[in-house]
């Protein structure tokens, strides 16, 4: 006899339901979206919030940190815009060309959508959606990477808005955009955004994303970024998450690479109550490279969790994994990475480096590496430390008259450096590198 094994809902799985149920009639998109929607949501009613039983989730009990849900964000007044104005100025120096949600909405007052280089086209999800833009439309229910995950399907049923970005081959941008995410309600809120870059063959793009809070400090964001990234092109993507101490931030990228193709990606967390970023590549054509790093400066209880997925299913391709972590207090952080190889991936090679950076007895992180190799002319390898501050070097900095803290500082930067020296956008990696000095000089 087969029983049926259904999870205990929570109050937080009821609320959950009750606010889909609120809502489902007026989020954007027609018969096809709905039923996408539908179906995502059907998935999380089949399993719930997951918990440390779910092997995915087992550093990061979402059911525990998200013990209640808070009501959808409401479309911005004219206090939260006039707080989003100050959001993105850290890379203000780089001139991009910026893409402004307030509480998950668009506003096209705060954006520059003036004058597009050639062969770009950029409107809002909201936009995309409720006039149905067939490709927009397909790309919500063909999206399979990631597909599996329970926060993914709970962002394609509540999803909102976001950012459409579409590329043609050979258009070569170089301007960066800048998708600039505020969260100024005065009331804890949920909000679930949704973007699709779509990179023609042989294009170029540098991406920006920054999420700042500047309202209620226990805001729920579940962000979902959709790459899909043609032959020979390339796609530089830079995250900045901000320090709402409070908040709970889970984002997920999905993202698909042909031919030859160059996906750089680097994300620096500045804090949270809980953070997890989560990506899943596709290696969909031959001679592909990746380049995945991160850096997270915790503090107090805060917790970070990094998770990725790279899935080798061609030959000839490079992946490169470097992910570093600087814990205070009692903060704890997580990495979770798995590379898979197939059957037909021959003379792939990937590498994979988590390094995690104790300052105190308290602080803790969890290294979680994993190969599953089914090819066999193949290099793989993977490689975690964690330790406290070289003594010696401390030491050394100090003897040539530079006070403890200050010597501190600088070993931090060194060790962060290494993750961030690679971003090959110049005036994105000198606004990183104040971004880490100053907080440092915050902290110290």
């Amino acid at each position: 006899m087969n029983v049926e094994v259904r999870p205990i809902r929570t109050a937080t799985d009821e609320a959950l339901a009750k606010a889909f149920a609120g809502a489902r009639s007026s989020l954007p998109g027609g018969a096809y979206v709905k039923a996408q929607r539908e179906a995502a949501f059907g998935r999380f009613e089949a399993c719930g919030l997951p918990t440390r039983r779910v092997e995915q989730w087992k550093y990061t009990d979402l059911r525990t940190f998200m013990r209640e849900a808070k009501p959808l964000a409401a479309a911005p007044g004219e206090a939260e815009r006039q707080r989003a104005e100050a959001a993105g100025a850290v890379f203000a120096g780089v001139a991009p060309r910026r893409l402004v949600f307030v509480d998950g909405r668009f506003v096209a007052e705060l954006s520059d959508l003036s004058a597009l280089e050639p062969g770009m086209s950029i409107t809002s999800l909201a936009e995309a959606l409720a006039g149905g833009a067939p490709d927009v439309i397909r790309r919500v229910g063909d999206s399979n990477v990631g597909q599996g995950d329970i926060a993914y399907a709970l962002n394609t049923a509540f999803m909102a808005d976001g950012a459409v970005i579409k590329l043609a081959a050979d258009a070569h941008v170089a301007r960066p955009i800048h998708l600039v995410f505020a969260y100024c309600s005065d009331k804890g809120s949920a909000v679930f955004t949704r973007s699709q870059v779509v990179i023609g063959d042989r294009a170029r793009l540098t991406l920006i994303e920054s999420h700042e809070y500047f309202g209620a400090p226990d805001c729920q964001v579940n962000n979902a970024l959709d790459l899909a990234i043609g032959e020979d092109a390339q796609l530089d993507h830079v995250k900045l998450g901000g320090d709402g101490d409070d908040a709970l931030h889970v984002a997920t990228i999905g993202a698909t690479l042909g031919s030859n193709a160059q996906y750089r990606d680097f994300a620096l967390t500045l804090g949270g109550a809980m953070v997890r970023n989560q990506i899943f590549v596709a290696c969909a054509g031959e001679g592909a490279t990746i380049d995945l790093r991160g850096a997270s400066l915790l503090r107090g209880r805060q917790h970070a969790d990094t998770t990725l997925v790279l899935d080798h299913a061609a030959p000839g391709c490079q992946s490169r994994e470097l992910f570093k972590s600087v814990l205070e207090d009692e903060s704890r952080s997580v990495f979770q990475g798995k590379i898979v190889v197939r059957p037909k991936a021959q003379k792939t090679d990937a590498r994979m480096m988590t390094q995690a950076l104790l300052l105190s007895e308290t602080a803790e992180a969890n290294s979680k590496p994993e190969l599953e190799i089914f090819a066999d002319d193949v290099q793989c390898g993977h490689g975690a430390t964690a330790g406290a501050l070289d003594d010696k070097l401390r030491f050394y900095l100090m003897a040539r008259g530079i006070p403890a803290k200050e010597a501190e500082a600088l070993l931090i930067k060194a060790f962060i450096g290494e993750a961030i020296d690679d971003i090959a956008h110049e005036g994105v990696h000198e606004a990183l590198a104040s971004v880490v000095a100053a907080e440092l000089d915050r902290r110290g």
